[in-house]
């Protein structure tokens, strides 16, 4: 007897599922058991069965209605060689910026404080709700991170060492006294949420599916303390360039008087309100034709630190040189992935103090990060004295560095570093 696709639908009263795949034997299917997905669970879930009634509805278009006894108003299930919808979003891949497009689904998992995190759930993408006494409200508790999937040519997901982003953010929770999902909760909600996503994900070459996973104090709390509740919460959004400039090379002044990060503070973590603190500086050094903001240490006021949400690497020769990890820096895994490729190639590569004097002879600079992979420097201005790189595009080195990642982020090389994990 010959199967088909079951394709089990909610009425408007309830949240619309995503396509998925069962099987039942056509009109028989009748006083069989079906697996239905409850809609808070979502089709990644150990599904319920629910038993379908005797009597079987030949429809107008010749499919079958198996009616269900259901837990769910109005549930309904359709046999019929079901094909899924368009694999791809109806939206202009062409012209895709860095800005938030609404997906299908996000995923959220919550604990108490000292607890551990529990299964989350997808969820439809939309607001959330927030006592307007939650710590991340208040005081500001929370971490985020940033990661990407991209698509094969035949159609599969590649995601880019997001067990990376799992420790940061547990190594960022720590700091924070917040509690954060184990390493395998983190990657396992990541994969979920893209799946779930997958119509999305551009295009080979047309851009990229960009992954914030949120850890925030949601719980309400009044006095200065840890939160009592803690959310773990996934979105997604389809991206493209993140500087205006697209590939081209971008234009940094070098901030010397506002800091972005101190001593013993938190500028190593990926904590929230790291990025508010530059907004000041960045909307500045916009409003006067620039494309960021270079900060130095707030002790001596010499030595490179990074850029808003990127990692700094200066060129001369074969050697590259990069400000160390010291507690003010992010340790991005854009950076240390470029790091490892660097050295890969034969390239020397120094973690240190970086002095600002040095942008003045430098062959190259180039900027690194989740969101920009790797951008190359123009020009940077330094007390009103504008030091230029280059002519057009990337420089030698960056563009050698930024070809390699990125065909290996998109599958377009062996993963020798085994850096990539497959989605299918």
């Amino acid at each position: 007897m010959q199967s088909n696709a079951v394709l089990a639908t909610l009425q408007p009263n309830y949240d619309i599922l995503s396509p998925s795949r069962f099987y039942s034997s056509s009109a028989s299917a009748a006083a069989t058991f079906l697996p239905v997905f409850y809609p808070q669970r979502t089709r990644f879930s150990a599904p319920q069965y629910l038993k379908l009634d005797k009597q079987v509805l030949p429809s107008a278009s010749g499919r079958y209605v198996h009616e269900v006894k259901s837990p769910f108003k109005n549930a309904a299930v359709l046999s019929d060689s079901y094909s899924e919808a368009s694999e791809l979003a109806d939206i202009e891949w062409d012209n895709l910026g860095f800005g938030l497009l609404p997906t299908d689904y996000m995923y959220m998992m919550k604990c108490s404080q000292g607890g551990n995190f529990s299964k989350g759930e997808l969820q439809r993408f939309g607001n959330i709700e927030l006592n307007p006494s939650a710590g991340v409200l208040n005081y500001g508790q929370g971490l985020f991170e940033g990661l990407k999937a991209y698509r094969k040519e035949d159609g599969n997901i590649l995601l880019f060492r997001p067990e990376e982003n799992a420790l940061r953010m547990r190594q960022g929770a720590e700091r924070m006294c917040m509690p954060a999902p184990t390493v395998d909760q983190f990657v396992e909600a990541v994969k979920e949420t893209v799946l779930a996503n997958k119509r999305w994900v551009p295009p080979p070459g047309k851009g990229s599916l960009y992954i914030r996973p949120l850890l925030m104090g949601s719980g309400a709390v009044l006095g200065l303390a840890p939160a009592p509740e803690y959310t773990f919460l996934i979105y997604v959004s389809p991206v493209g360039n993140y500087f205006k400039e697209g590939v081209a090379p971008i234009n940094l002044i070098v901030e010397h008087e506002l800091h972005r990060a101190t001593p013993g503070g938190t500028g190593g973590v990926k904590t929230i309100g790291n990025y508010a603190a530059v907004l000041k500086a960045q909307s500045a050094a916009k409003a006067k034709g620039y494309s960021d903001v270079l900060y130095l240490d707030c002790v001596h006021k010499k030595y490179l630190e990074e850029v808003s949400s990127c990692n700094i690497f200066v060129v001369k020769g074969n050697v590259i040189s990069t400000p160390a990890i010291k507690g003010t820096i992010l340790p991005g895994i854009t950076r240390k992935s470029i790091i490892d490729v660097a050295r890969s190639q034969g390239f020397q590569v120094e973690e240190r103090f970086v002095p600002v004097d040095e942008l003045l002879d430098a062959d190259e600079v180039f900027c690194t990060g989740t969101a920009v992979v790797v951008s190359p420097v123009g020009s940077i201005t330094y007390k009103g004295k504008r030091v230029p790189y280059g002519v057009d595009g990337f420089g030698a080195v960056a563009q050698q560095l930024y070809s390699v990642l990125t065909r290996l982020q998109m599958g377009l090389i062996d993963d020798k570093m085994n850096w990539t994990v497959e989605l299918s």
